[in-house]
């Protein structure tokens, strides 16, 4: 049902007060990133990367931040700017028809700036991927597990439009008697808090599987007929995401050094009677939408996302649509005993996740298919990133540290 104007005003007064005591409990001091200049030929694979390969992300961020009235802030950190910051440089990477032409157009436009915290410049990276699920629009006793639209009593809310500082920052929950309340965890849903309401989007065969979709965010579930439906995120319950690896590495189940998304699986399977307690224990709870077009998942940045040069951030600390160069390494998905591969790469903040979060954190999206499967669920690796900036702010970045 739409919401009238009035109504909205009434939820905005509402939700004042809450949001001002969230606020309180939230805020504290926060450390700050210091850069550092630093030349793009020092980067590392600089002179040998595709970089051509990440121009479909930088189109689809530079495309969206065109469109952004000219003095609004990019999503995130402040340090992002305005889109008026942007054009002179986007526009000289829209026109590079080459991997020279792009290089010069970064090299021209752009600054890298070394990111660091406390002197420590590495941080953890892990990745993402487009997960596969079997369902139906109708439910029997195979697809007998709920993936839920956005309930429309669910309150999202934004800190950072109350507090600079907040950034990033958002809660969630239901408006009861004035105040702002919690939202049902999962456990509560899954116990049937949203039973009788309509709010099914499809239902598929797999409690496990709906749960890394939960994790994923974004997926495509093979229906009856054989054709593939996109799904996407629609929203989040408000509560924190406490993953079930945690919990699993916490009670020995498995020790921390083998925990990856296949192990993680593996135990499930091997005890099915834990299933539904051992889920019960991630209280974060997400919701979907179907996807119709367009060619792929959309990150929070709200354009596709391109696999294997799309990063999700923690938005409080970066701006989104910021290119990034990255340097990490990867599992080899065709040989899990094998060293892992290096990755040095342009990407681009076109994301974020619950569970991304801190000043050097990055969770890279590798597409769809058992590959990306394979390299997301082993990916927990060290690494370190470079924001790169129109000269303009990357100046007033440098000038912050003094």
């Amino acid at each position: 049902m739409k919401r009238s104007l009035t109504m909205g005003a009434v939820l905005l007064a509402l939700l004042i007060v809450p949001v001002v005591v969230a606020i309180l409990l939230l805020a504290g001091p926060q450390p700050g990133l210091r850069y550092e200049e630093i030349n793009f030929a020092d980067l590392p694979g600089w002179h040998t990367a595709d970089i051509m390969a990440a121009k479909p992300a930088l189109l689809k961020s530079c495309e969206k931040m065109a469109n952004l009235p000219s003095n609004r802030r990019l999503p995130g950190a402040a340090i992002g700017g305005v889109g008026h910051d942007w054009t002179e440089g986007c526009n000289a990477l829209v026109g590079a028809g080459s991997r020279n032409a792009l290089q010069q157009a970064l090299l021209d436009h752009f600054e890298p700036l070394a990111v660091s915290l406390d002197g420590e410049s590495e941080g953890l990276f892990t990745g993402y991927y487009e997960a596969l699920l079997q369902g139906s629009r109708e439910r029997s006793a195979r697809y007998n597990v709920p993936l839920y639209m956005r309930p429309p009593e669910l309150v999202m809310v934004d800190l950072g439009a109350f507090r600079s500082d907040l950034r990033g920052r958002r809660i969630a929950g239901s408006v009861r008697n004035g105040r702002l309340m919690p939202y049902p965890d999962r456990a509560a849903i899954n116990d049937g808090a949203l039973d009788d309401r309509d709010l099914e989007v499809l239902w598929v065969d797999s409690a496990v599987d709906a749960y890394f979709l939960h994790v994923q965010g974004s997926g495509r579930v093979q229906m009856p007929d054989g054709s593939l439906l996109g799904i996407g995120y629609a929203a989040q319950n408000g509560h924190a995401n406490r993953l079930i690896g945690r919990y699993l590495i916490e009670t020995g189940a498995i020790e921390r050094a083998n925990i990856s998304g296949q192990s993680i699986r593996a135990w499930l399977e091997a005890n099915p009677d834990q299933i539904e307690h051992v889920l019960n224990t991630d209280p974060s709870f997400v919701f979907f939408r179907e996807l119709n077009g367009g060619d792929g998942p959309f990150g929070s940045a709200n354009v596709s996302l391109t696999p294997g040069h799309s990063l999700a951030v923690d938005r409080k600390h970066l701006p989104l649509h910021a290119p990034i160069w990255l340097s990490a390494s990867y599992p080899n998905p065709t040989a899990s005993d094998s060293p892992d591969l290096p990755l040095n790469r342009l990407m681009v903040a076109q994301d974020t996740g619950g569970a991304i979060q801190g000043e050097i954190r990055g969770d890279v999206f590798w597409g769809f298919g058992d590959d990306a499967e394979e390299i997301a669920g082993r990916m927990a690796n060290r690494g370190r990133y470079w924001l790169i900036l129109p000269k303009m702010l990357a100046a007033k970045a440098l000038r912050q540290n003094r």
